[in-house]
């Protein structure tokens, strides 16, 4: 029986007595004495308790407590032996085997103030919190941090509860401008990660995963790569992992490996995986405008629907400016502006003198704006800012969220689309690259990773035998059969058919 449907373990003779009620009389008075008499009998009643309980195959004793009430203390049914059909050979796994860590792991609490949504901003502010108090509030631990309310340690903080102030220049991404802001972290101790269980189950002594050990583990081998690469769901990407590929109308694929720490029969293992997926190319916008458009935009005007069209591609996007040579102030583009940038005037002070965005950028900048005939990018959300196309390229590492086309998602397909032996140079590559055995997290916590694939045993099966008769849509495996002409085929699924049953 799957472990999910045993919700509740039937109970066999279950038995007991029941004291059968009398007719009500008419009168009230008899009807209260009848009452009374009901409940002291009810209260003398005895109920006989079941002797033996049924949990799958097994009896298990009454006076024993019966079957667990969690299903993660019931055992699997153990398996009853291996399998001898088809040719035996060794293959390779996208597995790498990890040692258990032999260190006292510790949970503690963050609370950070003003409250922050974005997990890669509250991972800025701990790194910045670590990089200032490491070598004198914390005692030289390195955490790990998932990125919430959870940070962990290989060993005890010197303190149980403190708060620390942590400064960070934070982005204005409507006005460009980098501002310093104070952050509040309290950092408190919650329990110690208990590994002893995990050593048990690898060591086939229990049959629930611990999963909040295996999930420590699995955060502090992901703590590095958080910082290097792009992080989509549980999987990482980025330029350098594999070379990006033009996927159309201003997209590219990007390289990336999912990552996971599981338990395996062998042990710990990590689970490496190479996938692909859609972000938007890094180009000047006015490139970037000429792909979605599908044409020539500096010789030629714009019509509304264009401007729509390129609206709706860039709204939300984050862009730099070019204009200021070293200086790559970030904005995220809020809309289009209806007319042509020659057209464009806004106040630039208080008594709203007016001056052109084409006089403004030559006096201010040095910077003369060559497509005059192209709209404005429209930036920050209060007030509205101007920035010119040609001034303007596309950040990098932007993920694209909307809907691929179908020449998009054929180019991603084909990209995606590897032999086993480019996928394993892949997997291998990228552990390489991620360097285990240098991780510093790693080594913090005493995690090591093999760099070579898990090997495997496994058994080539013979091709299945289709079972077509009406009554028998199923499949049998049936080694050895001799080759059959197509009649003799035909003749055997009529009348002979291999998978029937008597």
């Amino acid at each position: 029986m799957p472990l999910g449907q045993m919700k509740e373990a039937s109970v066999d003779k279950l038995s007991h007595f029941v004291v059968p009620a009398k007719n009500p009389l008419q009168s009230a008075a008899v009807n209260q004495k009848a009452t009374m008499r009901r409940k002291k009998e009810r209260a003398k009643a005895t109920v006989v308790q079941p002797t033996e309980l049924v949990v799958g195959r097994e009896l298990i004793p009454a006076e024993l407590g019966g079957p667990p009430l969690s299903t993660k203390g019931i055992t699997f049914h153990r398996r009853p032996g291996l399998g001898q059909l088809g040719t035996k050979c060794v293959v390779k796994a996208n597995h790498f085997l990890a040692e258990l860590p032999d260190k006292d792991l510790h949970h503690y609490d963050v609370i950070i103030t003003p409250e922050v949504r974005s997990k890669q901003m509250n991972r800025a502010i701990i790194l910045e919190l670590v990089r200032v108090y490491r070598e004198t509030e914390m005692g030289m631990r390195l955490p790990a941090y998932d990125g919430r309310k959870s940070l962990y340690t290989a060993g005890f903080l010197p303190f149980n509860s403190k708060e620390f102030a942590v400064k960070l220049a934070e982005e204005d991404e409507g006005m460009g401008i980098n501002r310093a802001k104070e952050y509040k972290v309290a950092i408190k101790f919650v329990a110690r990660v208990d590994l002893h269980h995990l050593r048990l189950f690898i060591e086939k002594k229990q049959s629930h995963v611990p999963q909040d050990a295996l999930q420590v583990l699995d955060i502090v081998l992901r703590e590095l790569s958080n910082q290097r690469y792009i992080q989509v769901g549980r999987s990482f990407y980025s330029p350098e992992i594999r070379r990006p590929q033009r996927l159309g109308d201003g997209l590219q694929s990007l390289g990336g490996f999912y990552q996971s720490l599981r338990p395996t029969q062998m042990g710990l293992s990590l689970n490496i995986d190479m996938s692909s997926t859609a972000f938007i190319e890094p180009l000047s916008v006015i490139e970037f405008v000429a792909q979605i458009l599908g044409k020539d935009v500096i010789s030629r005007p714009l019509s509304d629907s264009d401007r729509v069209k390129i609206k709706k591609a860039l709204r939300g996007v984050k862009v730099e400016v070019t204009h200021r040579g070293t200086v790559r102030r970030k904005y995220r583009v809020s809309g289009l502006t209806s007319q042509p940038t020659r057209e464009l005037i806004f106040p630039v002070d208080e008594e709203m003198n007016m001056k052109s965005v084409i006089e403004y950028f030559k006096e201010m900048y040095g910077f003369t704006i060559q497509h005059s005939h192209l709209p404005c990018l429209q930036v920050g959300n209060q007030k509205a800012n101007y920035l010119p196309m040609e001034a303007c390229k596309i950040v990098e590492g932007q993920r694209y969220t909307k809907r691929l086309n179908e020449k998009q998602i054929t180019s991603l397909l084909k990209v995606t689309c590897q032999r086993p032996r480019e996928q394993e140079m892949d997997v291998l590559q990228t552990v390489h690259q991620n360097a285990y055995e240098q991780d510093p997290y790693a080594k913090e916590f005493g995690i090591n990773v093999s760099n070579k694939l898990t090997t495997v045993e496994a058994r080539v099966l013979p091709a299945p035998w289709d079972c077509s008769h009406s009554s028998l849509p199923s499949l049998s495996v049936l080694p050895d059969l001799p080759k059959l002409s197509g009649r003799q085929n035909r003749h055997i699924r009529e009348n002979d058919n291999p998978c029937a049953s008597d």
